[in-house]
């Protein structure tokens, strides 16, 4: 008997391919220790636990039986692909997740071969996929092309036209429902063993014939809860479910945490598949971590927390989030106007709106994954005398921009977006910047675009977009706490178009958008120090501009310095086209554009991109002394 220690399975894997020779027992194991390993992982970075931790088997059946980076596996959103980076050569660095020069929350071509496609937004993987498999048949990369997809991210029109199109083409392709809403868990032993003795050597078509059959074999409790499961999305009258009449072959619904079906289904599949297939698997988020199964997010996203009892540690907060101060201000509002109404995409906690919902059910409307569906359907209810507020996150906003244009803008309806995440939002990166929002919305004729300085200011925008009837108008604001401000109570409708001046100078004046304010003003402890006193203002409005404010500063001053928390073309542009018709430039005044850098900033802290970006004091300080032509030797930094 050997004395020596056991080794961890999961210790053997560098690479899916040394999963290859392992047994049906020792990828059931691996599960087990990969989950662990996964926790451990999370408590120390925190990030998406819940949606990981429900594909632990997936992870590892995908695998074992497909040959990644040939074949391509693509996780939609891909929040759930923590385990998939631990399999896949990563495991050294997977307590850097999320974090500066680290591995990325979500999956990214440039990190690995193993990630074929970027994801951090919704519903794009049998977009993905379908494009793979063609290249594929069209002389390109070989190998099969899989879409993990969750029942969530299938509520968006996206994958219902990635569907219709490959069913049309009829293209090898594998697309697998990963269904975590459902209840059902069929027994493992009538299913599973049905499905394994498939596998022993019938003719696909016949494994498709007998699976459907299966449900026959389950106790009568179960065979309703699999019939919804299979029928999720609305029996067809005539024909079969909506995948089949889509062009796919159904199979399910499966246990997607029953390794052994899993392997069976899969090891079928990649044999004999010839056109697309769909494998719906019923699995639970947060599978296999209590604290995860009882919370009321499944333990979808999380801080850093103790692995034993589930508690997060999260730093105390002397201020609230501009997200509960926004949500807290809606609901005075709504308390007083029955018309006002809420609308968001699948965020009602992250957008701070479930306080709403749980007070106004009837007025609080969640439709899913569907950005395109929300801004329209708030068209509608504007137009229907509504006043709805479209409550998104900058990054999201865009998927449904062009809603945005021909149902909003050009009708004039007054919906209110409330645009969250605006700027730079530190450990999820690039993908969920709010960089652009100020740039294509301010370019909409009609359209009212404001920025909050800090909270206080927030609330005095949430009382505007509630008065605001004639027509669009958006307020932004980012990730994170306030700045302590005092909050007024009763918040006064801002005079559209008009910015506030917060200190006189001489020289040199600095127009801020947005929540930079605070770095401006400690920017200018530094520049005082060197007898600089600029002037600064608060322009509150992109669209429309204060002209006066403006012209005024730009006549009074040697400088003109804007800043903002986006990307080019946004609120600097706008001034710098109104200062170039009006020949203002033809006076001499030096003006200068503080914006996002071009280029998509890497994950690390707020703090850390925003010097990145050098939209901190340290950079306006140093902005200001260039443009005056001050020599920055022995520049201060400021704290």
């Amino acid at each position: 008997m050997s004395d020596q220690p056991h080794t961890p399975i999961l210790d053997r894997v560098n690479t899916p391919e040394d999963m290859k020779t392992m047994s049906d027992a020792e990828l059931r194991q691996l599960a087990d220790e990969l989950r662990a390993e996964t926790i451990s992982a999370v408590s120390v970075t925190g990030g998406h636990l819940g949606a990981g931790l429900g594909v632990v088997e997936m992870t590892v059946a995908l695998h074992a039986v497909f040959d990644a980076p040939r074949d391509k596996i693509i996780w939609d959103v891909s929040h759930q692909c923590y385990p998939h980076k631990i399999l896949t050569g990563r495991r050294d660095r997977i307590r850097t997740l999320r974090m500066e020069g680290g591995l990325s929350g979500f999956t990214k071509r440039s990190e690995s071969p193993y990630d074929p496609f970027g994801a951090a937004h919704s519903s794009t993987s049998i977009s993905a996929a379908l494009g793979f498999a063609v290249a594929r048949d069209l002389g390109g990369e070989g190998g099969d092309a899989i879409a993990v997809i969750g029942d969530g991210a299938m509520s968006a029109g996206m994958a219902y036209e990635a569907m219709n199109n490959a069913g049309h083409l009829g293209k090898r392709l594998i697309v697998i429902l990963n269904d975590n809403e459902m209840s059902i868990a069929p027994p493992t032993g009538a299913m599973s063993s049905y499905l394994s003795r498939l596998y022993a050597g019938e003719p696909f078509q016949e494994f498709k014939a007998a699976a459907k059959g299966a449900v026959s074999l389950l106790p009568e409790p179960f065979r309703e809860g699999a019939k919804r499961a299979k029928d999720m999305l609305k029996h067809m009258t005539v024909g079969g479910t909506l995948f089949e009449e889509l062009g796919f072959s159904y199979l399910g619904p499966i246990d997607g945490h029953d390794m052994e079906q899993l392997l069976s289904v899969l090891r079928t599949v990649k044999d004999r598949a010839d056109g697309p297939i769909l494998i719906h698997a019923v699995t639970k988020k947060g599978k296999g971590y209590a604290p995860a199964e009882g919370a009321r997010d499944k333990g979808h996203a999380t801080a850093k927390f103790d692995v034993v009892t589930g508690e997060q540690k999260k730093a105390p907060s002397n201020a609230p989030s501009y997200t509960s101060v926004f949500a807290e201000s809606l609901l005075k509002h709504a308390a007083d106007d029955p018309r006002i109404c809420a609308v968001t995409a699948a965020m009602p906690d992250g957008t701070g709106l479930s306080k709403f919902m749980e007070r106004y059910a009837s007025r609080c409307f969640d439709v899913g994954i569907a950005e395109q569906h929300a801004v329209t359907f708030s068209a509608g209810l504007a137009a229907g005398g509504m006043r709805p507020f479209c409550a998104l996150y900058s990054t999201f906003l865009q998927r449904g921009y062009d809603q945005v244009v021909h149902d909003v803008a050009i009708q004039r309806l007054p919906v209110r977006f409330a645009i969250d995440r605006a700027g730079l939002v530190g450990a999820d990166g690039a993908t969920h910047a709010g960089s652009f929002d100020v740039g294509y919305l301010a370019n909409l004729p009609g359209f009212v675009v404001m920025a909050a300085a800090d909270e206080a200011e927030l609330v005095r925008m949430v009382a505007t977009a509630a008065a605001h009837d004639s027509g669009p108008i958006a307020f932004r604001f980012p990730r994170g706490e306030g700045v302590g401000v005092e909050m007024p109570e009763n918040p006064q409708v801002l005079e559209i178009g008009k910015g506030r001046m917060i200190q006189e100078g001489a020289r040199v004046a600095i127009l801020s958008f947005g929540t930079r304010l605070q770095e401006v003003m400690r920017a200018c402890e530094a520049l005082q120090a060197r007898g600089i006193t600029p002037t600064v203002a608060d322009a509150r409005f992109a669209k429309p501009l204060d002209r006066e404010l403006i012209l005024t500063l730009a006549a009074d001053h040697e400088a003109l310095i804007t800043i903002e928390e986006g990307a080019v073309g946004g609120f600097g542009s706008h001034v710098a086209q109104l200062l170039a018709d009006e020949a203002v430039f033809d006076q001499g005044l030096k003006f200068r554009s503080m914006v996002l850098p071009d280029i998509f900033i890497d994950q690390a802290s707020p703090a850390a991109m925003y010097d990145v970006a050098e939209l901190s004091a340290s950079h306006i300080e140093a902005k200001v002394l260039d443009v005056l032509d001050v020599a920055q030797l022995g520049a201060h930094k400021v704290s």
